[in-house]
């Protein structure tokens, strides 16, 4: 028996997603670091020893060497396999969400940049220019193969959303006297909205700062604090000291360090924008439709 053409295309799908997860976890180690993405080839980060296109292959080689170094036996981290999972089931969920259209290339292209941007701003409190520039740009660009209708929707988005939180960090500031937002977050959201349109952006800021709270406070419940574990009296961890996300460039960094109620705002964010562009109509469904549409906007229908 012949499996289903739409069961092919899905499981190419989930393929291409491994596939790309195991790029975007390069560009999670190395764009922090300024390093090229592209040379030199992949390799163990304490040894130096390059891997063979064996060792390479996504969720299998990890499986395979036992998660270690074949030549110095280090550990390998489980971030490289759950990066390349993820990526793959999100892939799948846009072809599931979307078939073959321009939409599913818009759904690929918006998870390709929100999957290394959610990682990074985890481990190092940072949201790239160059990542979120070039997918605000993407996302308007992408949005023409749909019609005028939806690139003015992006421009809209991308606008709105950049504005919305510039003021709001600009309030921030004002009333606080201090740095409250961080200076990446206005430019993923423009991201966010160039893809999504303006309509959803309510739905975006709210199921963001929703989750965010859910799992900060439970954080807080059962670990005693949200942000990453505070360094020993005495000893600096780099882990724990990073540049403060309000600082624009490495130039303006200082020793600030997340305190025990900080959570990065950039995966909440990403989240948020996932579920709206993937979990639109089953959202919907689940919801009262007045409250469906003051969330998800034109993403409701």
């Amino acid at each position: 028996m012949t499996m289903p053409l739409n069961l092919w295309l899905a499981a190419f799908a989930f393929v291409l997603g491994l596939l790309v997860g195991s790029f975007l976890n390069v560009v999670i180690a190395r764009l922090p670091e300024g390093q090229s993405i592209v040379y030199p080839g992949s390799r163990c980060p304490r040894c130096g020893h390059a891997l063979a296109w064996f060792e390479n292959v996504p969720l299998l080689s990890w499986l395979v060497l036992r998660s270690r170094c074949r030549a110095c036996r280090a550990p390998i981290s489980a971030r490289y396999p759950t990066v390349e999972l993820l990526t793959g089931c999100l892939f799948l969920a846009c072809w599931l969400r979307f078939g073959m259209s321009w939409s599913l290339l818009r759904g690929l292209l918006l998870v390709g940049f929100l999957v290394p941007l959610s990682f990074i701003d985890l481990d190092h409190w940072l949201l790239p220019f160059e990542l979120t520039i070039p997918g605000l740009a993407v996302g308007i660009l992408s949005a023409a193969l749909l019609g005028m209708d939806a690139l003015r929707d992006a421009v809209l988005g991308a606008a709105a959303g950049f504005l919305f939180f510039w003021g709001l960090e600009t309030l921030v500031k004002l009333v606080l006297r201090r740095e409250g937002l961080g200076a990446g977050d206005k430019w993923l959201v423009a991201l966010l909205g160039a893809f999504l349109g303006w309509q959803p952006l309510f739905g975006l800021v709210l199921l963001s700062n929703v989750q965010g709270a859910v799992v900060g406070s439970a954080l807080l419940l059962f670990r005693g604090r949200a942000g990453p574990a505070a360094p020993a009296p005495g000893v600096t961890a780099p882990e724990v000291a990073r540049p403060h996300p309000a600082k624009a460039g490495p130039e303006e960094e200082d020793d600030w360090s997340p305190g025990p109620t900080h959570l990065p705002f950039g995966p909440w964010l990403a989240l948020a924008g996932l579920e709206l562009a993937l979990l639109g109509p089953l959202l919907a469904r689940l919801l009262p439709e007045s409250l469906a549409r003051v969330l998800m906007g034109g993403l409701a229908g």
